[in-house]
C-alpha cells in the first residue's frame, strides 16, 4: 500500500486535505461544508468510512466550517490543541475531542501524524506531516514565516502541500487597508509566492518529488502568477497548483523518484 493525498479544497475560501492509504485515512482541516467534502471524496472514489480521524490546524473559519457537521454525522475523533479548541466559535461534542500538545506524533492505524507548532495569528496553530512506512506528506499552510521547525519538517517530506498565499505586487496595489496588508505580510501571517519559492529552493530534501502549492488568496493571487514564479524550478520535481474551487487528483506518495524532469501543471 502507498500513501495517498488529495486536496479537497485549498484557498482562503476553505481548506480540507485527505491523506491516507488503501484502508485508513485522516482529514486535515474541514474548511468546506460536509456536503462538499462528501461530494469531492465521492468523485475521487474515496469512501468516507476510510477516514478515522480529523486533525485541525487552527480555528479560522476557512479551516473549520464543516467541522461540527462532520463529527456529528461520522462520529470520528478530532485532534486539536487546547488553544484552538477554546477559540472555536462552534461547539464540539466532548466525546470526540482529543486534545494534543505539539510537538507530538499520533498513531492512526498505520499512519503517523506528526503535529508541530507554527507561526500564525491564531490561538495555538499547528502544521502536520503524515507518514506511512517510508513515505511522508507535509501540509504547511498559514505560516507567517518559515521557522527552523518548518524548514526541518519540509526537508524530510516526499511531498508537500505548501502555502503560496499572495503576490507581493497584488497585495501592495490592492484595496486592502494598510493594517491588513501588514498583518498578511507579518511574521504571524502568510507566505508569499516568493517566500514559498525560497523555502522550496533552499530547504527541499533529497526525496521530495511532488510540491503542491495552495491556500491562494482570492484577492491577492492567481494560479497563473504562482505557476510563473515556480516555472523553471521544477527539474525532477512535479509542481502543481491546487484549486480554490475543486478537488485535486489523488496523488500517490512513495519514496521512489522519477527519473526524468516533470512539467509544471495546473489543476
Amino acid at each position: 500500500m502507498n500513501l495517498q493525498f488529495a486536496s479537497l479544497n485549498s484557498g482562503s475560501n476553505g481548506n480540507c486535505y485527505y491523506v491516507g492509504n488503501e484502508t485508513e485515512a485522516v482529514l486535515i482541516d474541514a474548511g468546506i461544508s460536509l456536503r462538499e467534502i462528501e461530494r469531492r471524496m465521492g468523485r475521487l472514489r474515496l469512501p468516507m468510512e476510510r477516514v478515522k480521524a480529523l486533525f485541525i490546524s487552527h480555528e479560522h473559519s476557512d479551516h473549520v466550517t464543516g467541522l461540527t457537521a462532520l463529527t456529528r454525522k461520522f462520529k470520528i475523533p478530532v485532534f486539536i490543541t487546547e488553544g484552538t479548541h477554546s477559540a472555536l466559535s462552534q461547539p464540539l461534542d466532548p466525546e470526540f475531542v482529543q486534545i494534543i500538545k505539539a510537538p507530538v506524533s499520533t498513531q492512526i492505524g498505520g499512519l503517523e501524524i506528526h503535529s508541530f507548532s507554527k507561526h500564525h495569528d491564531a490561538a495555538e496553530p499547528i502544521s502536520f506531516v503524515v507518514s506511512y512506512e517510508e513515505s511522508s506528506m507535509g501540509v504547511f499552510t498559514d505560516i507567517g514565516h518559515a521557522c527552523a521547525e518548518v524548514k526541518k519538517q519540509f526537508k524530510r517530506c516526499d511531498a508537500v502541500l505548501l502555502e503560496s498565499n499572495y503576490c507581493d505586487t497584488m497585495l501592495e496595489e490592492g484595496r486592502y487597508p494598510d493594517h491588513l496588508k501588514r498583518r498578511i505580510r507579518g511574521r504571524q501571517g502568510h507566505l508569499s509566492n516568493d517566500q514559498a519559492l525560497e523555502l522550496f529552493l533552499k530547504h527541499k530534501g533529497k526525496n521530495l518529488h511532488t510540491l503542491i502549492l495552495g491556500h491562494l488568496s482570492q484577492n491577492n493571487n492567481t494560479m497563473d502568477k504562482v505557476s510563473k514564479v515556480f516555472n523553471g524550478h521544477s527539474k525532477r520535481i512535479e509542481i502543481v497548483v491546487a484549486s480554490r474551487h475543486k478537488e485535486s487528483p489523488l496523488f500517490t506518495i512513495t519514496r521512489k523518484k522519477a527519473g526524468t524532469p516533470n512539467q509544471l501543471s495546473l489543476f
